[in-house]
């Protein structure tokens, strides 16, 4: 007999990537043209032109031997310190080398600094409606997910009442993800100060120290002047995980970082802690070329002001038709209420080739995620489809 993890895993899957797989499988008997895939958070608009210059001048110039040999398990140390330096210059703090670590992704970052803080049977506490794959991660690390809802008449916002009472002496860490996947919630200064002070009173009164890991592969992507805050400068004890993937549309490419601040309890032994969980869990470090390549597109981004553009189109359109729909700051999702059980109305939408996630995915029953990382042709080609939904489903404008 194998794992029976990995088979409970196996035999479960992941909706997101079935209903991924069900677009392509729908668009080769009904044509492209006639299926709305809104499923997968997969970008769709192309890396600025620095990082295919980036790419074309190492590979052409640089020693292939330096290009494609192995870095140090957690970088280049000139990668690492071009990367503090642009987090000093955005968010006046003090980093260098010693603080970053270049991951495989967000993901593989996450990954990496769950096995090092985490004992078996420590908790993680989640704000849900979440990213489902952090019950993985944190299962990865023989930790236990402790789920504590946000509260949809408080807009989504994590509810610091409910987070101390989940609070016990094996929870070691909250992740949050700012802005949030599925919701485009982008969570203030003044909240994550309060909660910060929260983590810190619970650790007094326990003995312990909770960490808050702050998971950023959105922090670029905030629409009409919105500004994320750096969690670090807010909360105590916070370590960073941040992926080139939507920023620069690159999630192919598994490109990312850990912060790892100085000033955290045990800072030093976290970053060398994680220097090692890198290599020990497979990573062994993160892409060689990729890391060269971004280094060179820092302040970089890819075309925001496009997926504001389609924000806007998916919300209005909705909103015309009569769907309740939470409006996004952030992120590149539109989270949609379901006028009907959940289940009934994802079966319904496909009736009509819209392909949707469901809420409990999210951990979050009676809506669906829509991403609006797609063509804004397709966006309006979708309306007729929503509004034969809508009238399935007895929705009036």
């Amino acid at each position: 007999m194998i794992c029976e993890r990995m088979i409970r895993l196996a035999s479960g899957g992941s909706t997101i990537r079935a209903m991924f797989e069900e677009g392509k499988r729908l668009a080769s008997l009904y044509g492209a043209d006639n299926v709305f895939d809104f499923s997968i958070g997969n970008p769709y608009f192309a890396p600025p032109d620095c990082v295919k210059d980036a790419i074309v001048d190492i590979i052409t110039n640089d020693d292939p031997m330096s290009v494609h040999g192995y870095p140090a398990n957690a970088g280049f140390p000139a990668v690492r310190q071009a990367v503090a330096e642009s987090l000093n210059r955005r968010f006046g703090t003090d980093y260098n080398s010693d603080n970053i670590i270049m991951t495989v992704g967000a993901a593989g970052g996450l990954n990496v600094i769950l096995r090092v803080l985490c004992n078996p049977g420590d908790e993680v506490i989640v704000i849900s409606p979440y990213f489902f794959e952090y019950n993985n991660y944190i299962g990865n690390a023989d930790a236990n997910v402790v789920v504590v809802p946000a509260a949809a008449e408080n807009g989504f916002m994590p509810d610091l009442g409910a987070i101390a009472a989940a609070v016990t002496p094996k929870t070691k860490a909250i992740i949050l993800n700012n802005p949030n996947n599925p919701t485009g919630v982008i969570y203030p200064a003044d909240m994550l100060t309060k909660l910060g002070e929260l983590l810190e009173e619970k650790g007094k009164e326990f003995g312990t120290v909770i960490y808050l890991i702050s998971d950023e592969p959105y922090r670029e992507l905030a629409y009409d002047g919105a500004e994320v805050p750096w969690l670090p400068s807010c909360c105590k004890n916070t370590i960073v995980g941040y992926s080139w993937s939507k920023s620069l549309s690159l999630p192919g490419e598994r490109i990312g970082y850990l912060v790892i601040p100085s000033d955290i309890v045990d800072g030093q032994l976290i970053f060398d802690a994680a220097v090692v969980a890198n290599r020990m869990l497979g990573f062994v470090n993160a892409p060689s070329l990729m890391q060269l390549a971004v280094a060179r597109c820092l302040d970089a981004s890819t075309d925001i002001a496009a997926y504001d553009a389609n924000r806007k189109l998916l919300y209005d359109g909705l909103h015309e038709l009569g769907y309740e729909c939470e409006y996004p700051a952030g992120a590149f999702y539109l989270w949609v209420k379901t006028p009907v059980p959940e289940p009934e109305f994802v079966a319904l939408a496909k009736k009509y080739n819209l392909l949707l996630v469901p809420g409990a995915s999210f951990g979050c029953e009676g809506y669906v995620r829509l991403a609006y990382c797609v063509s804004g042709d397709m966006i309006k080609r979708s309306m007729a489809a929503f509004e034969k939904l809508a009238a399935d489903c007895g929705i009036k404008k």
